[in-house]
């Protein structure tokens, strides 16, 4: 088994745009950008959580346990201190205004 790769907040922060989006849910850091199209609640969400630990939003809506094995899928390794709570300035990054960006409101 090889050794499970470990990220930061300020790398996790980066990947919060279409091309590239990572979430952090209970500490565990998933890559969902393939997963962006068949997100049954819509692309929007994981948009808006993109780069940021999504621990709260995943829980308040109350996922299935279909769900919460297909995460499993997006898996890339664990985080590495303080969770991130602001993205990057790319899709998914609150504006000035507490906005948040996507391609439709860039």
């Amino acid at each position: 088994m090889s050794e499970v790769k470990t990220f930061t907040a300020d790398e996790i922060r980066k990947h919060a745009t279409r091309d590239s989006i990572w979430i952090v849910v209970h500490d565990k850091v998933y890559d969902v950008t393939k997963f962006l199209d068949e997100h049954p609640g819509g692309e929007e969400v994981i948009l808006e959580n993109a780069g940021l630990d999504s621990t709260e939003a995943f829980e308040d809506i109350g996922h299935s346990e279909d769900a919460r094995e297909m995460l499993k899928d997006y898996f890339i390794g664990n985080l590495e201190g303080k969770a991130p709570t602001t993205a990057s300035q790319g899709e998914g990054a609150e504006d000035e205004h507490g906005h948040v960006r996507t391609k439709q409101n860039k």
